[in-house]
């Protein structure tokens, strides 16, 4: 049997903890460091952000801005003074940062905001440096000087699903000068050597994503897809992320994103049709679980995805949604 490796393993009196812990909240770090997503009031729940050592699971289906929350979460965490690394197996450092121009200006201008195409199309444009191709874009030459501000804390990193793997991701994460925000955009692209079963290579993934969130003691947000039935479903939940077993066991933080007209409960659409014609412009967050204090928490927040970013103040869902581990609407 080959032996444990003691050097990663930490162990204490209580009453050395006890100690550690009173240097630490007299030091002003206090005992659980979190990294606020900048979504009220999700952070609320989440008691104040993400901790460390937490494994959190962003799920949703094609279209309902997981990458762009996700990228939004880590801009937050940067802009307040904190530090983040974005792995992203979809998209380009360029692309990223593309994104980011378009969300750091809508965040400035509101509805007079550029977007994400018309930021494209000035970008493809060349000959110009980037302030002058985006002059005369409401936000847009602002939204530069922003990114430049916190640009040192955020690290974009264009991953590749048949080269990039956990030891890379590790790597990454330990160049931040302080314990980082890590998204991985997304989990199941992660290459993580010859496992013919695919259930058995996530489940190895989600393992060691967590294994380095409490390593590192940041916390690590990765990015699912759904199987094959949540695609189907009415409405997403836990059960239906891929090698769903190991991840609702690993994950402290399980959140799924939905277009709140395809989760709301029939009745709504029925007797409320103004209503329901602007249920298309708002996202469901559905905390399926979280170990920092309530779960089946259901929230909702203005979507502006063609200008890159979720509005960040939500709120509780008041109307019913379909509830399908009761019935089926």
């Amino acid at each position: 049997m080959a032996g444990s490796d003691h050097s990663k393993v930490s162990s204490v009196t209580a009453l050395e903890a006890l100690q550690t812990a009173d240097v630490d909240v007299q030091g002003g770090e206090g005992l659980a460091r979190t990294w606020p997503t900048g979504f009220a009031p999700l952070d609320t729940h989440l008691g104040g952000g993400f901790h460390a050592g937490d494994l959190a699971l962003l799920a949703g289906s094609q279209g309902t801005g997981k990458t762009t929350v996700g990228l939004q979460m880590a801009r937050n965490v940067a802009a307040a003074g904190g530090h983040a690394v974005y792995v992203c197996y979809e998209h380009t450092p360029a692309q990223l940062l593309e994104r980011l121009v378009v969300m750091e200006a809508a965040l400035i201008a509101g509805q007079m905001a550029p977007s994400q195409e018309e930021v494209r199309r000035r970008l493809a444009r060349g000959g110009d440096d980037l302030m002058s191709a985006l002059d005369g874009l409401p936000g847009a030459p602002e939204a530069l000087v922003s990114i430049e501000g916190y640009g040192n804390r955020l690290r974009l990193v264009g991953a590749r699903g048949d080269v990039t793997g956990l030891e890379d991701i590790r790597r990454y994460a330990t160049e931040a000068v302080e314990p980082a925000l890590v998204v991985v955009d997304y989990l199941q692209k992660v290459a993580a050597g010859d496992h013919a079963d695919e259930d058995v290579r996530i489940s190895h993934v989600a393992t060691t994503l967590k294994d380095l969130a409490l390593e590192l003691q940041c916390p690590v947000l990765a990015v699912t897809a759904v199987d094959r039935s949540g695609l189907d479903a009415r409405r997403i939940r836990a059960r239906h992320l891929k090698g769903s077993v190991t991840l609702a066991y690993e994950a402290d933080v399980i959140l799924v994103l939905q277009d709140k007209y395809d989760v709301v409960a029939r009745q709504h659409l029925m007797y409320d049709l103004s209503g329901a014609e602007d249920y298309h412009r708002w996202l469901v967050w559905s905390l399926e679980k979280n170990r920092h204090g309530s779960d089946h928490i259901d929230l909702e927040f203005r979507k502006r995805l063609s200008h890159g970013h979720v509005e960040p103040h939500g709120q509780v869902v008041e109307q019913e949604l379909v509830d399908e581990r009761v019935h089926r609407d």
